[in-house]
């Protein structure tokens, strides 16, 4: 069986060099190309050096067309413009595409949706299994519990983050609608600040923290008179992002062209 050859975009950052690392240590891949910007420290070194697993023999560059040559995949935690370029690429070549980008508007996410056609995608706000499986029971949760109960979603990251709030978070809160039967945008509140007055029944709230190097935490709360309930997920290590997001590219090259999320993956939409 020949190994899914893959590239990895941002490669000598955090994520990317996790990325690295992942797919060195997962049977039935390769890297096969290390792509950054123009002007990045890391053009012409070893990606695999970068990432900590020893020379890989692939150097990271910025030459688009050699980092892509022969390859059946993109990685990508990239930026939402960057995403959005990548994705006109894979659907021309007919690649996978694994998408960890955070941050995209409603208009980009549609945008990305349109213009992947032809490639098999899969995006999501998060690539681990327990947050999935988190998003999964606060949408069965919100859809038990009626509007007595509140929902806020707390998270908190690293004070590196430049996005907020997180994908994860709005991963969540969207699940949290769906279980309400709800738009997220028509009743989701992003920032309190003054005099708010009472909360609004329905509302879904968000509040965002960041600080030091936290990888990422994530609480939903559904609060009543007298009781609330909290669903939580703590990650301490990003390297379990990196291993969802190839175990989503060996699953996305045996499918046929289309947009899928990490819910799909795992099988919880079943």
């Amino acid at each position: 069986m020949n190994e899914m050859r893959l590239v990895v975009v941002g490669a000598s950052g955090r994520m990317g060099r996790a990325l690295v690392k992942s797919i060195s240590e997962q049977d039935g891949l390769v890297l096969s190309g290390a792509l950054e910007r123009d002007g990045s420290d890391a053009i012409g070194k070893d990606a695999g050096d970068l990432a900590g697993v020893g020379t890989l023999g692939v150097a990271v560059t910025s030459d688009l067309e050699a980092a892509l040559e022969g390859a059946d995949g993109i990685i990508d935690f990239t930026a939402p413009v960057a995403t959005l370029n990548f994705s006109k690429i894979a659907a021309e070549r007919s690649l996978v595409h694994i998408i960890g980008t955070t941050g995209m508007s409603a208009e980009e996410e549609q945008e990305l949706k349109r213009v992947s056609e032809g490639s098999r995608t899969v995006k999501s706000g998060n690539m681990s299994l327990g947050v999935n499986l988190l998003s999964l029971l606060v949408r069965k949760a919100a859809a038990a519990l009626d509007d007595d109960f509140d929902i806020e979603v707390l998270e908190m990251h690293h004070k590196h983050k430049v996005d907020a709030p997180s994908g994860t978070a709005l991963l969540l809160g969207q699940a949290a609608a769906e279980g309400r039967q709800i738009d997220l945008a028509q009743n989701s509140v992003r920032s309190r600040d003054g005099i708010t007055g009472a909360r609004k029944r329905g509302e879904i709230g968000f509040a965002t923290l960041r600080g030091g190097s936290v990888v990422g935490e994530h609480t939903v709360m559904f609060a009543s008179e007298g009781e609330r309930i909290e669903l939580s997920h703590i990650a301490t290590d990003r390297q379990l992002f990196a291993r969802g997001a190839v175990k989503a590219a060996l699953w996305a090259n045996k499918q046929q062209p289309g947009f899928y999320s990490m819910a799909d993956v795992l099988g919880l939409n079943d």
